[in-house]
C-alpha cells in the first residue's frame, strides 16, 4: 500500500492544478494484496504437502490418466480423430480473420515442435532459434526476387539451408553448456539479424523485400478467401507431418540419445554415444523446421524484413516449449495455441496483456514447473516368472 500510494491514491490534474485523493483505491489495494498473499501461501503449502505425501496415490492417478490418454489407443485415437475433424472444418465455420489467426498459431506449433528437439529432448538451450526462421524466410524472398523460384521449389531449399546453419552453429558450441551455450546462440541470432539489416545490396536492409508471391495450386488463380483457406490447409498438413516425424524421432535411437544427453552428458559419453553427432543432429533437425516455417511466413505475409526476427520471437518459441513441457509434443501444441490465440482474443485487455502473460508464466514456474503436460518417461519393469 505504501509503495503504490502515489499511483493508486493520487490523481493529478495538471491543467486545473487539482489533486484528487482516492482513498478507496488504497483500501482495495490492501485487501486485494492480503487475499492474494493468503492464496499464494495456501497454494505453496498444498504443493509442499503433496510432495511430502508418501502414499503416492495422487501421482499414481495422474500417471494412470496420462498413460491412458497418450498410450491407450481406445482413448488416444478418438481424441486425435476429434481434434483432426475440428481442425479440418475450422476455416469453413469461422471467418477468414479467424482462419488467419489459426494459421499463425499452427506456424508457432511447428516452431515449438522444432525447438522442442533442441531444448526439450537434447537439453541444449537455444536462444537464437529465430535465426533459422529468418534464414528460411529470406531464402524464399531472395530466390524468388533474383531467380523467380516459387514456393514449393524453395520449401525444401529453405529447410536445408536452415539445417546447414544449425550445424554451423553447433560446431563451435560443442563444448559449451548451460548459460554459456545460451549466450552464444543468442549472439548467433543477433548476428544473422544484423547481417540481414546491413547487407543492403542483397537483402535491401531495413526496408525488406515486398511482393513475395503466395503458394499456388498448379498455377491456378485464387481470390483472397481461397488463398487464405489454401494456406491454412498447407500449414495444417505441415503440422501433421511435423508431429508424425517428431514422434518417430522421439521413439527412435537418436531420440533416446538426445534424452540421454539431456539427462547426463558424461554418462551419455560413458555409454558409448557420440555426443558430437548427437548435438549436431539436434541442431540441424531442429533448424530444418524453422527454415520451412520461415518460407511459409514469407509467403503468408508477402513481405519480410529483419525486424520480424528479433529476440522476442525466440523467447516466445522458448516459452512454448517450457510452458508445454520439455519434450512433450502435446504440451508444445497446447502451449502454442494458448500463447498465440489468447492475446488475440484478449485485445480488450491490451494494456494488461503482458502483465497477464507474465503472471501466468510465474504461476506455471512455481506450481507446475514440468509444464502443462509433462513428457511420459519410459519405464522398463522386470517381473519374475510365476513358480508352479
Amino acid at each position: 500500500m505504501v509503495l503504490t500510494f502515489p499511483f493508486v491514491a493520487m490523481k493529478v490534474d495538471s491543467f486545473e492544478n487539482i489533486v484528487t485523493w482516492r482513498w478507496d483505491n488504497v483500501l482495495y489495494m490492501g485487501v486485494g494484496c492480503f487475499f492474494i498473499s493468503w492464496l499464494w501461501r495456501y497454494l505453496l503449502q498444498r504443493k509442499e504437502f503433496s510432495k511430502s505425501d508418501t502414499t503416492g496415490k495422487k501421482n499414481l492417478i495422474q500417471q494412470t490418466w496420462k498413460d491412458r490418454l497418450f498410450s491407450d489407443p481406445k482413448v488416444f485415437c478418438p481424441v486425435l480423430i476429434a481434434a483432426f475433424c475440428i481442425a479440418s472444418v475450422f476455416p469453413f465455420i469461422f471467418s477468414p480473420y479467424q482462419t488467419t489467426i489459426m494459421t499463425t498459431a499452427l506456424i508457432y506449433v511447428v516452431l515449438g515442435l522444432g525447438l522442442n528437439i533442441v531444448v526439450g529432448l537434447a537439453g541444449l538451450l537455444d536462444l537464437g532459434y529465430v535465426a533459422f526462421y529468418a534464414v528460411g524466410a529470406y531464402s524464399y524472398a531472395l530466390f524468388n526476387y533474383y531467380y523467380g523460384f516459387g514456393f514449393w521449389a524453395i520449401l525444401p531449399v529453405g529447410a536445408v539451408l536452415a539445417g546447414l546453419c544449425g550445424v554451423i552453429l553447433g560446431v563451435p558450441v560443442l563444448r559449451l553448456r548451460g548459460d554459456y551455450l545460451a549466450i552464444v546462440t543468442l549472439g548467433f541470432g543477433e548476428i544473422i539479424r544484423l547481417v540481414l539489416e546491413n547487407w543492403d545490396d542483397v537483402t535491401f536492409g531495413p526496408q525488406g523485400i515486398p511482393n513475395i508471391p503466395k503458394p499456388n495450386f498448379f498455377g491456378l488463380e485464387m481470390d483472397f478467401q481461397t488463398v487464405t483457406l489454401y494456406m491454412y490447409f498447407v500449414v495444417f498438413a505441415m503440422t501433421i507431418f511435423t508431429i508424425v516425424v517428431v514422434r518417430r524421432l522421439n521413439n527412435s535411437r537418436i531420440g533416446r540419445a538426445w534424452i540421454a544427453l539431456r539427462e547426463d552428458e558424461i554418462a551419455c559419453q560413458a555409454m558409448g554415444i557420440d555426443t558430437t553427432k548427437t548435438k549436431l543432429t539436434a541442431f540441424g533437425l531442429g533448424a530444418c523446421w524453422a527454415g520451412m516455417m520461415g518460407v511459409f511466413f514469407a509467403a503468408k505475409n508477402s513481405f519480410v524484413n529483419p525486424h520480424s526476427f528479433t529476440f522476442i520471437q525466440s523467447a516466445m518459441i522458448l516459452c512454448i516449449v517450457v510452458l508445454g513441457g520439455m519434450g512433450s509434443i502435446i504440451g508444445a501444441i497446447l502451449a502454442a495455441l494458448i500463447l498465440i490465440l489468447l492475446p488475440e482474443y484478449l485485445r480488450a485487455f491490451s494494456e494488461y496483456r503482458m502483465l497477464i502473460f507474465g503472471g501466468i508464466m510465474i504461476i506455471m514456474m512455481v506450481f507446475r514447473p514440468e509444464g502443462l503436460i509433462s513428457n511420459v518417461r519410459r519405464k522398463y519393469e522386470l517381473h519374475e516368472g510365476e513358480k508352479h
